[in-house]
This record gives structure tokens, sequence and C-alpha cells, in this order.
């Protein structure tokens, strides 16, 4: 009998201790499972503006691509530019279990409910190339140094013009008599569009300030040159406005601040519809970004003057290690405290850039491997 007790009481401790250590086990999964401890497998909601831009599609092909890699599944999505269908969209990533958001907005200020509902779920927001404004719920930020890409882009135009040399020095024999251009902002709904400008426009104003450059049209306020949703044909038919009014009585356009090659195409158009790109009435300097297709064609034809190249597979590539690194809880290194989108400063990665002219393509684009020669003939 008193074996019977013993060995009941025995048992009784081995399956207390056995019981104990399951739920010892269970937390520590649970607590593990809370935490993102582990990773493989989860869901990654990559949210891209528009196919109409070729960037765009190189973007979200290579980061789709990059998370894949890792073993991440994607679920990556265009807007086609229009507002609620990224909203929308964002909101079925959340519901289907999404762990962070890559997004590439189309209006920084339109998705405040969405962010917030990403924040409630535990969900980590990056804003990718265009900062989301006013939510305290993006956790972190990947871009290029947009002031800087400004300052590049006008300085490209004052290379074209003769006053600098590509290197950034002064020339040794700029200009003597003033100069007419023209200034181009980019979509006021994208919050990257005032660090172009200002960029630019600070590093044109010595100039602007001296006399040696004249905006001949008066227009050079962001809110009257700025071009929503980065529209071709918008640009387009404010260059054709600026020529009947402000050129018809003889004067010509010398320069144009472009800051984005689909624009510069749109003013290339209104030009040769001028009459400009003949030999006796040369196409203005135009500057540009991106180094789109057709731009660097216009480049190597002679027509478009620059445009600043930001690598995107090394945007992208930052985009998943950034993913990778906080579905693994692990510190996100960042190198700019610049960025404040009203609510927050967003911890920020930015990336340098090149700036394309028809004497560098070749070493910058092709040999880079970003294009192939085949496909800029």
């Amino acid at each position: 009998m008193n074996l019977s007790k013993i060995a009941a009481a025995v048992t009784g401790v081995a399956l207390a201790t056995t019981l104990a250590a399951c739920g010892s086990s269970t937390k520590t999964a649970d607590k593990a499972a809370a935490s993102g401890g582990s990773a493989a497998g989860a869901l990654v909601g990559v949210t891209m503006p528009t196919r109409s831009s070729e960037r765009w599609i190189h973007d979200g092909d290579n980061v789709k691509a990059g998370l894949e890699k890792l073993g991440y599944k994607v679920d990556l999505e265009y807007a086609n530019n229009d507002i609620p269908t990224q909203a929308n969209q964002i909101e079925n990533q959340i519901a289907m279990g999404a762990k962070v958001l890559v997004v590439a907005s189309i209006d920084g200020t339109a998705l405040s409910n969405q962010l917030q509902a990403a924040h409630d779920k535990g969900i980590k927001v990056i804003a990718y190339d265009r900062l989301l404004m006013k939510s305290a719920n993006v956790d972190y930020y990947a871009s290029f140094d947009n002031y800087k890409v400004g300052v590049q882009q006008a300085t490209s135009l004052l290379v074209g013009l003769g006053f600098k040399k590509e290197d950034g020095s002064d020339a040794a024999t700029p200009p003597t008599a003033p100069v007419n251009i023209e200034v181009f902002a980019g979509s006021p709904d994208d919050n990257n569009a005032p660090f172009f400008f200002r960029g630019a426009m600070d590093t044109l104003k010595p100039y602007l300030d001296s006399g040696k450059l004249v905006i001949k049209s008066g227009e050079k306020d962001f809110n009257t040159v700025a071009i929503l949703r980065w529209d071709p044909a918008t640009a387009q038919k404010r260059m054709e406005d600026l020529i009947t009014k402000t050129y018809s009585s003889g004067a010509k356009v010398q320069g144009v601040l472009s800051p984005y090659d689909g624009l510069s195409i749109g003013i290339l158009s209104a030009l040769k519809s001028a009459g400009y790109g003949t030999a006796g009435q040369p196409y203005p300097i135009v500057t540009g970004q991106d180094a789109e297709v057709a731009s660097v064609k216009s480049i190597i034809a002679g027509e478009q003057y620059a445009t600043v190249w930001k690598d995107t597979r090394k945007l992208a590539s930052l985009a998943v290690s950034m993913t990778d690194e906080v579905l693994k809880n692990q510190a996100v290194p960042t190198n700019s405290t610049d960025y404040n989108n009203g609510a927050k400063v967003v911890p920020t990665e930015v990336l340098d850039f090149s700036t394309v002219y028809k004497d560098n393509y070749q070493h910058v684009l092709i040999d880079s491997g970003y294009y192939t020669a085949a496909q800029l003939k």
C-alpha cells in the first residue's frame, strides 16, 4: 500500500513537471511568435503608385524579387495613380495578415487611416522613396537625398548653360548676357517634390539675384509651377502656354528646369512644336530625373541635356534589408534625421545618385549593368 502511494506520488510529480514544461514551452513559443522571432514565410505588402512610369515597375519587381529570395511572401500592387485604389490595396494587405507594409504613396497625406489600422495590428510601415506624411505610424523611410537631387538638377542646368563644369566648378568663360529659363516642379502631393524644387532653386538663386539667369515668365512659386501627378501632358500644355504668352515676341527659352524625365519629354514636345530643335534654333538645356529609356535616348540624340539617375536597384535592396531587419527584430541602420513628416521625425536611410550626360551615359548606365547598349539604341 505504501509502495502504491509512493508510485502514485512520483507519477503525479512527473505529470505536473511535464505539464509545467509544456506550459513553459508554449508560452515561450507564443512570446517568440508575438515578437516576430519566427519571420520565415511572413507576408509583406508592397504598394507602388503606378505602372505608367517604368521606374516604378522596376522598383516593384526588384523589391518583390529581393524579399522572395529571403523566403518571404509578397503581395505587390500598383494603384494606377488612384488614391482610393491604393488605400483599398493596403487595407486588403492588412486583412491578409501582412507583417510589414512597404508603401510608395500617390499622396503622402492620404493614408492616415490605413496607417493607423496597420499600427493597431502591430504591422510595421516602411515609406518607400516618398515620405508618408502627417502620421506617427511610419516606422522607417528609404529614399535618396532629395534636396541634393534638386541641387544636382540645377547644377546640370548650369553646366548646360555654360556657367559650370560637370564637376561642379565654375566655367572659365560663363555667359555674359542674361539667360532666359523656365522652371517646373513635381506633384504637390508628393513630399519629394518640394525637396527637389527647394534644392534646385537654392542653387539657382545667386544667378537669379545677379540677373545672370532670368525666369522670363515670372512664374517661380512652387504651387504655380508644380505639375499634379507628374503628368507629362500637363507639363507639355504649360510649356506651350509659356511659349505663347512669354516668348511670342522673339525671345527664346534657353533653359528649362524639369524635375522628372516624363515631364521633360512633354516639355520637349512643346518646344519642338514651336520650332525648337532645328539648326537655327536648338533645344534649350532641359534637365530631368530617373534616367528613363526614352529620356536617355533623347540625351544621346542631343535633345534632353541631362538626367539625375537614382539607382533603384539599390533603393529596392535597402527596402528589402530594412524589411528583413524589422521582421527579425534587428536594429535598422539609418543615416538621416532630416525627414519630419509633420507628426514625427522618421528614421531614414538615404542613398546617393549620379547625373547622366551624353558624354558619360555609357559608363554610368551601361557599364553598371543598369541598361544594355541594345536598350538604348
